[in-house]
């Protein structure tokens, strides 16, 4: 299939790592021209040279999104872009902490980043979308939305608006050839998982093997997820075949999340 993405242009935020890292890597692959944007310049760096050791093209653009003049200047380098046909928005992860008791100035700084910050970028990104006639903004989000993961309350509450942001983005953007969505991973092998599963087993008082092992056994697959598997999907998501899916959370988590109409 050909997914339409040659010479596309695909802005990847947290590119350095992780799911971001895996969805550049494939975009890349397909022929788009990746953007790739985090806070650390050095590790853009890398990912940019093993981008192009493959044949792709990249580039790198810093951002912070705890820091508002990096985020305005952000927006400004992609106001200036000559075409932009991709966004993946993706934010990493607020701290974890329980409900009641988070502290306010923590919903502020959070709220100001991973809400308006993502907002102000996604804003930017499809008034360029918007006028070309074709868009993809893609949000990598969390099953929290779904189904809330204990622990993780602020990460719950701000994940849930901006997926209702990007739902409500969706019906607007449609008729101008620009779609909207959001992917929910599950337990995907990446460094964020690992800390996760190091953490539990400090936590329980077992090893690393044994937590990632419980963790696992909840998943039907029985295993976690690629990278690769997961910027696939993203990929999809930004090829032009996609074309008639938006409004949507598309899961890619082994089946690990058991509600049926979300």
């Amino acid at each position: 299939m050909d997914l339409g993405l040659k010479n596309r242009v695909a802005v990847v935020m947290g590119a350095s790592q992780g799911l971001g890292k895996a969805s550049a890597l494939q975009l890349a692959a397909e022929g788009a021209e990746v953007v790739l944007v985090s806070r650390s310049e050095d590790k853009l760096a890398q990912v940019k040279s093993e981008i192009e050791a493959k044949g792709g093209t990249a580039r790198v653009q810093c951002c912070d999104l705890f820091d508002a003049q990096s985020r305005a200047q952000f927006c400004d380098f992609l106001g200036s872009l000559d075409r932009l046909d991709v966004l993946v928005a993706n934010s990493g992860g607020p701290a974890p902490g329980m409900a009641p008791g988070i502290a306010s100035d923590v919903w502020m700084k959070e709220f100001d980043a991973m809400v308006l910050g993502l907002i102000e970028i996604i804003d930017a990104s499809v008034a360029q979308m918007k006028q070309a006639g074709f868009g993809r903004v893609i949000v990598i989000a969390s099953s929290g939305i779904v189904i809330p993961i204990p622990k993780l309350a602020v990460s719950n509450t701000l994940r849930s608006a901006v997926a209702g942001y990007v739902k409500t983005l969706a019906e607007q953007m449609a008729p101008h050839g620009v779609t909207c969505n959001l992917v929910l991973p599950g337990r995907i092998e990446t460094p964020r998982t690992q800390a996760i599963d190091k953490g539990t087993a400090a936590n329980m008082g077992i090893s690393v093997e044994e937590a990632r092992a419980a963790s696992a056994a909840t998943i039907p697959m029985g295993r976690y997820g690629s990278p690769e598997e997961f910027g696939a999907v993203v990929t999809f998501l930004a090829s032009e075949p996609a074309a008639y899916v938006t409004g949507s959370q598309v899961r890619v988590d082994g089946g690990a999340i058991k509600s049926i109409n979300a």
